[in-house]
């Protein structure tokens, strides 16, 4: 057991901190404004190796491990918990994608990814229903015989990046079964095709990203857009979720961890009562309880992303990563704002966006009482769980 970070992680992590210190901080709340991340500063992170490193070289990435992604993930999640989509985006679509398209769509779509040249989105949920994924309404047929007829698809799906995203894997219902999780394939569907219409939803947090929806009319993909086997998409799409949760999990820390240094630069300048609020325990305390927290939650997804590198099984760690981090950071930054005062509350200062931000990672890729379902049938079995 070594907890010390390798020659290579280390350089990964102090590029990133470098980026978050100087480039992402300073405009995080100008991206809220905006409501979108620029493509310039995407291709940028992009050059800097920062999206999606773990992926092989051959296919745009840096070859490292996924410890690695989680260091560089936190980082920017420092500097702009909306820009780190961008690595938690990156490696979960990346790992689908070099592990179950073609290797000439693979070829086509992970460099993009990893340089930052587009964003390719996920579409698991729908509107109708966030939680039950297994059983989407999206439906997916062949436009005549045999494995090279092209797929018609029509329905609806909810994802991120939804205005800027170039393509979006999705799962659709391919067969008959109307089983839950059954007859369900995954596709990569370019969003430029006819057919294809996409609105924005009024989020109240994360606006950079610009979450929203894509509506598929008889949306007509290439055969091999097919990812994996057919009826098999559902299961090839979540095991990814099991690398992505640690991935979030860190995310919410960075953000969390960059909000209680701020405040300990806070109170231990403002003054009430003749002294520095920090000399207070009522002040301090809390920090330092916020210190522990963080501690724990990033050891329990570095521990997490440890064994997807070493090919241990990792479903219960992940979603513990994936209820109990973004829960414990928006806690967290929650006591900061309070810790303000009046300040904490008022716009100017990123506090209250940050704990906006945060919020939606305890709904978006799985709520804390999934995660715990997960855990409990990873425990005990799907007979004696509920």
């Amino acid at each position: 057991m070594d907890f010390a970070p390798t020659a290579q992680q280390r350089a990964f992590r102090d590029r990133a901190r470098t980026l978050a210190q100087d480039v992402l901080l300073p405009g995080y709340q100008e991206r809220e404004r905006a409501a979108r991340i620029d493509p310039g500063l995407r291709r940028e992170i992009g050059a800097l190796g920062l999206i999606a490193p773990e992926l092989p070289v051959e296919l745009g990435g840096r070859g490292a491990d996924r410890l690695t992604a989680g260091l560089v993930t936190e980082e920017i999640g420092r500097g702009d918990i909306n820009v780190a989509y961008l690595q938690v985006v990156g490696s979960l679509v990346g790992q689908i994608l070099a592990a179950n398209a073609t290797p000439e769509l693979a070829k086509e779509w992970v460099p993009r990814i990893c340089s930052g040249e587009e964003i390719v989105g996920i579409g698991l949920t729908e509107p109708h229903a966030g939680s039950d994924a297994g059983m989407p309404r999206l439906v997916a047929e062949r436009d005549g015989d045999g494995d090279g007829a092209d797929w018609v698809l029509t329905g609806a799906k909810s994802l991120s990046f939804a205005r800027d995203a170039a393509a979006t894997v999705v799962v659709a219902r391919t067969g008959p079964s109307q089983q839950r999780g059954r007859d369900i394939s995954a596709f990569l569907v370019p969003l430029d095709l006819p057919g294809i219409t996409r609105e924005p939803v009024p989020d109240m947090g994360t606006k950079a990203v610009g979450r929203g929806l894509a509506h598929l009319d008889g949306v007509r993909i290439p055969a091999d857009h097919l990812l994996g086997e057919q009826g098999r998409g559902f299961g090839q799409v979540m095991q990814g979720f099991d690398y992505s949760r640690a991935l979030i999990g860190l995310q919410c820390v960075g953000a969390a961890a960059q909000t209680v240094d701020e405040t300990w630069a806070y109170v231990s300048t403002r003054e009430a009562f003749d002294r520095p609020l920090s000399t207070n325990q009522g002040v301090a305390f809390p920090l330092a309880e916020a210190e522990t927290l963080l501690t724990a939650a990033r050891t329990l997804c570095q521990r997490t992303l440890w064994l997807k590198d070493t090919g241990a099984a990792h479903t219960a760690e992940a979603a513990m990563c994936k209820w109990w981090a973004p829960k414990t950071a928006y806690e967290v930054i929650n006591q900061c704002l309070l810790l303000h005062g009046q300040y904490g509350y008022r716009t100017e200062l990123p506090v209250e966006q940050r704990l906006r931000d945060v919020l939606g990672l305890q709904i978006g890729d799985g709520t804390a009482q999934i995660m715990k379902l997960v855990i409990a049938r990873q425990k005990l079995g799907r007979e004696l769980a509920p």
